[in-house]
């Protein structure tokens, strides 16, 4: 296929017609396809100005004939050696197989992090003496066993993804599917655009996403979670749920789509409203709704959050937060009332019987019931205490979370996110346009949606995973500064009984491999949040007098 450079100088059209062109074209005007005889001839029209200054254009051609106007300057152009690119030294392959060479790295290190965590759970068989008090061997056990089933998960499901995405590149995968979109679009009479072929292949993509990984998700649910008791899904729920996740829009996340997954009610009146609205109050935080979300339905997982923009903040429970809550109390204890009304009429019967009967009979009851009543205190002492916190140990949690608002931690995060992605577009406007980015992955066209998933998923990732290490250590630290202003609030003791809580409630296991908790970790380990917050309350004033 021949190939016709078009120079645009002065309004004056120039052109040649060659058959190599060595380097891409940078900045073409237009670019289009034309029928000439028998042959088809592409047709690039490129600036004469871009062509003189531009770094990214060399034109290696040998000119067959001149058309148009000013052949002088046209043969001068295309005898002029311009300034080679920044991948001229590098070939499609080097530059491929550096790709794949990293992407394994990556996963041999992440498989040697995991390695190290597994073996610390493994060994760990008793619980660590800073939580003995508070974490009995019983729940210990079952954390270290949900730990390990966790870990065997995730290895396995690793190993299968890298092999996986190990041969969507050695075999072309990206390339197929991408003539599959036009191929698609073609059977279905669609128009053979970039932007249309590029819709297709998202599409496609995500099916293949969400076939390929449907069993994976099906295991973790109904096999591991189920296992640990935190299932709370049947299949019918499961299955609807992931066809909302399809139509899911993140930017509208907080308000429309959070909505259809989960039930958000507003707080009941009471003591932790009143309390959560005067905390709020007391660092000028602008709570304008305060929700509780059925989390229970999904998973007995707990959480907390803020969200909004402005003078628009809301705070969101989850049920499984909350001590013996459900968003029908009143219900229940309406229920509740007229049942111990119901109760103590019989009760009062049944003493009014007993008045009329025999003096030794009596004595024989009392101490059948005596015997009944220790009976059935003696499991109720046994009895473990429900999921959940206490309203105390809820507002300590929540002075944690207001702490990232009046720290400025969202703010910060958000700069630093908006910073990367200033960073990341500016360099991918310098690549996007290097041909042999695109070859190396086996494409010979610059569709700009493959060369968003080259450049940020495949030249990025050494970039990517020392900017998730530094992401990391800097949220560990705002964790750290939001336990600080827990304890500032008077919270250090509710906080370190909430976090021990919850870390029981979730069966997270609570002793890590240094390395496996900083390379992964957003939040710091239990025990070291434990140590930060120090013995007692006033450990601050003690040391200061």
């Amino acid at each position: 296929m021949n190939t016709e450079i078009q120079v645009v100088k002065d309004d004056t059209v120039m052109g040649f017609e060659d058959t190599t062109i060595k380097y891409p074209i940078v900045s073409p005007i237009n670019q289009m396809s034309v029928l000439r005889g028998d042959k088809r001839v592409d047709i690039i029209r490129i600036s004469g100005s871009d062509v003189s200054k531009s770094t990214g254009i060399v034109l290696n051609i040998t000119l067959i004939f001149g058309c148009y106007s000013n052949f002088d300057y046209l043969e001068q152009v295309s005898k002029s050696e311009l300034s080679p690119t920044m991948f001229e030294s590098l070939s499609e392959s080097s530059i491929f197989n550096a790709v794949l060479i990293f992407v394994w790295v990556t996963f041999l290190w992440e498989t040697y992090l995991s390695l190290r965590q597994r073996w610390i759970a493994q060994t760990s068989k008793e619980v660590p003496l800073a939580l003995k008090h508070v974490i009995d061997q019983e729940t210990f056990d079952k954390a270290r066993s949900y730990h390990l089933d966790k870990s065997t998960y995730g290895l396995v499901h690793s190993i299968y993804s890298q092999i996986e995405a190990t041969l969507i590149l050695v075999l072309g995968g990206y390339p197929w599917l991408w003539s599959l979109a036009a191929s698609t679009n073609y059977h279905l009479g669609l128009s053979d655009g970039e932007i249309l072929q590029s819709l297709t292949f998202m599409v496609l993509s995500m099916m293949y996403s969400t076939v390929t990984g449907l069993p994976w998700s099906l295991y973790s649910t109904f096999v591991l979670e189920e296992k640990h008791g935190f299932n709370k899904q049947t299949l019918g729920f499961f299955v609807k749920d992931t066809m909302k996740h399809l139509a899911a829009i993140v930017t509208i996340y907080a308000d429309y789509i959070a909505p259809l997954f989960d039930k958000f009610t507003p707080l009941p009146e009471g003591e932790l409203r009143t309390r959560i609205e005067e905390l709020a109050s007391s660092i000028k935080f602008p709570l304008k709704k305060l929700f509780v979300v059925e989390g229970s339905k999904r998973s007995s997982h707990s959480n907390a959050y803020f969200y909004g923009f402005f003078k628009n903040k809301r705070i969101v429970l989850f049920d499984t937060l909350l001590e013996d809550f459900s968003p029908d109390n009143k219900e229940e204890q309406t229920d509740k009332k007229e049942e111990e009304n119901k109760d103590t009429e019989s009760q009062s019967k049944e003493d009014e019987g007993k008045d009329e009967q025999p003096e030794g009979v009596k004595n024989d009851d009392k101490e059948k019931e005596e015997e009944e009543t220790k009976e059935k205190e003696e499991p109720e002492k046994k009895k473990k205490r429900g999921k959940g916190c206490t309203n105390d140990e809820v507002l300590a949690v929540l002075s944690h979370e207001l702490g990232h608002w009046y720290l400025n931690h969202v703010l910060k995060q958000m700069i630093l996110s908006q910073v990367n992605l200033f960073l990341c577009f500016m360099v991918f406007a310098l690549l996007m346009k290097e041909q042999i980015l695109y070859s190396a992955f086996g494409f010979h066209s610059q569709p700009t949606l493959i060369g968003l998933i080259i450049i940020f998923q495949f030249i990025f990732a050494p970039y990517n995973e020392v900017l998730s290490f530094v992401v990391t250590y800097i949220t560990r630290q705002f964790e750290f500064q939001a336990d600080a202003f827990a304890r500032r609030m008077k919270h250090s003791s509710l906080l370190k009984s909430a976090l021990v809580k919850l870390n029981e409630d979730n069966l997270s296991f609570p002793v890590t491999d240094w390395l496996y908790s900083a390379w992964h970790f957003s939040h710091p380990p239990l025990l070291d949040r434990l140590r930060a917050l120090g013995d007692e309350e006033g450990d601050d004033d003690k040391k200061q007098s």
